[in-house]
């Protein structure tokens, strides 16, 4: 016994010295003997908690970088009261866990006007599903998975955020496919045999004239695009992913719209940053708004480029006050005749577009109609989802007669961000822009990527909020980061909106302070026809429309 108590002291021993040898070259290394002597020596005349936190600073910065030690995921409500994911990041600091940030993101489901209460429950019972499945991937897996990773590595964040979506994708197919197999193996009954085909049409007799129908052959209808799937669920990724930027950006004490720069513009810092144009709501035409006009879901006010963000609001607000008189002293509207089920939006029946209730137009007649709105009204710089994203020739139709005298954007019209990257290509229908948002699996880097995609084809980004929104104003970080051209926030009311205005103001208010403020040539609006300027033939600049006409002319409406 003694000898082996002797052995295992002789071991320990050996042990200790090899640890006091390796603190003694790592002392040598970092020369800490030194910084601690020039310390002592420059902090004479500080007090001693001065020199001990001299110290602590110094012995900081040897110490290991902020690791992620778990991550939280809870069920709270959004600005509609309804259930979204808040994300909590809690990182390892000085060997000690600490809560760092949490962040709330917007669910991508769309609240209905008038909807069936059968559908109202379905959705209810969808959105807590996808809500609670996020929950606990962020709680279980999601947790594990980044445990040990610094913050600051966003791409390898993201990377292991879409590894795990991607696993999760081939679950849900797997589980899909075996339900499917199941389901026909249970099927034991014969299939009823086909229908005859159907008899011939009678030959037309000699001299006989054709009719007027039969000339006039109208192309069929493109049906509409199912919706893309959505993994239940999905919203998780985007969620973790904004926390971790968001977290390393307090742990470095930058505000994040600097690490998002910093992100896309690959760790080096822009000499400047441009504040996105607003794009506020001023008048919703939805089926609960006085005016029902199915033509426009909205109509947006964009600021003149020479004004800042608050005087870009302040003068939006007076706008604000002359539409809500002019609309208080229109007469009422007539009572609906006729039922919709868009909700407010462009309808459609048998291939027309309702753009008043009861009146509708060919695609062919709606191209002309907003020819003439724009020979009308040419302050109007922008038209978001003239069409279906069915309608591919109208696209074309439009952006050829009016893609040099206003943006045509798509927004719903557009793909999901993550089929965009896949397919590589953001050019499906012929537009000037899309509309980008947060959510669902979307990460950082995909933002990153699908900016620069659109830039790359001198489109332009919107970066929009979604109609579930929440208080939390990082997405106004994200669109200044990100250099989009506009950003799209809904009206000047509700406080989960009025935060992200507020955000913005004081966005530029800091990049004003500290010199980075920069100016986008092209919000100008002089550079849309590239032909024109090549010639030197720049369109001329649009007379502004004042608050007491934007009154009059919506109240006409």
């Amino acid at each position: 016994m003694g000898e082996e108590g002797g052995g295992r002291s002789c071991g320990t021993t050996r042990e200790l010295q090899k640890l006091k040898q390796q603190a003694m070259e790592y002392y040598r290394e970092n020369d800490v003997p030194r910084r601690l002597e020039e310390l002592l020596n420059s902090t004479f005349y500080l007090q001693p908690a001065d020199v001990y936190g001299h110290l602590a600073n110094c012995f900081s910065k040897l110490a290991k970088p902020p690791t992620i030690c778990k991550v939280v995921g809870k069920n709270v409500l959004d600005g509609l009261g309804l259930p979204t994911l808040q994300v909590e990041i809690f990182c390892t600091i000085q060997n000690f866990p600490k809560n760092i940030c949490s962040v709330v993101i917007s669910t991508h489901f769309e609240v209905h006007e008038n909807a069936s209460p059968e559908l109202a429950e379905a959705e209810e019972l969808e959105r807590l599903d996808a809500v609670s499945t996020a929950v606990q991937w962020v709680n279980e897996t999601i947790t594990e998975e980044l445990q040990g990773l610094v913050p600051s590595n966003q791409a390898e964040v993201d990377q292991v955020l879409r590894t795990f979506f991607e696993n999760k994708v081939q679950e849900d197919k797997e589980r899909k496919e075996l339900e499917k197999n199941l389901k026909d193996s249970t099927v034991l009954s014969p299939q009823p045999p086909p229908p005859p085909p159907p008899p011939p049409p009678p030959s037309k007799k000699k001299g006989q004239k054709q009719g007027r129908m039969e000339t006039a052959a109208e192309k069929p209808i493109i049906p509409a695009e199912p919706p893309e799937a959505v993994l239940c669920g999905s919203m998780a990724i985007g969620a973790v992913s904004l926390a971790v930027a968001k977290t390393s950006a307090m742990l470095d004490n930058n505000p994040l719209y600097l690490n998002i720069a910093l992100l896309k513009h690959h760790q080096e810092q822009p000499e400047k940053l441009t504040i996105p144009l607003l794009m506020v709501s001023l008048v919703s035409c939805g089926k609960s708004s006085p005016g029902k006009l199915n033509l426009m879901k909205e109509v947006i006010c964009i600021p003149h480029p020479g004004l800042t963000a608050k005087q870009g609001v302040e003068m939006l607000l007076e706008i604000q006050k002359h539409i809500n008189k002019a609309i208080e002293m229109s007469p009422p509207p007539k009572p609906e005749m006729k039922k919709s089920h868009d909700g407010g939006k462009r309808g459609q029946s048998k291939g027309k577009y309702e753009v008043m209730m009861g009146t509708y137009k060919s695609a062919a007649e709606m191209v002309d109609l907003y020819v003439d709105l724009i020979n009308k009204f040419p302050s109007i710089i922008a038209l978001i989802d003239p069409f279906r994203k069915e309608d591919s020739e109208q696209w074309d139709s439009i952006y050829n007669a009016l893609g040099s005298r206003c943006y045509i954007i798509a927004g719903t019209a557009s793909q999901s961000i993550s089929k965009l990257l896949e397919e590589g290509n953001v050019s499906i229908l012929k537009y000037s822009g899309l509309i980008i948002r947060h959510t669902n699996q979307t990460t950082m880097s995909d933002l990153v990527e699908i900016t620069s995609l659109i830039h790359g084809k001198k489109h332009i980004a919107v970066f929009g909020s979604t109609e579930g929104e929440s208080s939390d104003d990082s997405l106004v970080d994200l669109a200044v980061g990100l250099g989009v051209r506009f950003i799209k926030l809904g009206g000047l009311s509700r406080g989960e909106r009025v935060t992200k205005y507020n955000r913005l103001i004081t966005i530029e208010e800091e990049l004003g302070q500290n010199g980075t403020l920069g100016f986008n040539e092209e919000h100008t609006f002089f550079y849309w026809n590239k032909e024109a300027e090549k010639a030197g033939e720049l369109p001329e600049v649009p007379e502004p429309i004042f608050p007491t006409e934007v009154a009059e002319e919506l109240a006409k409406l």
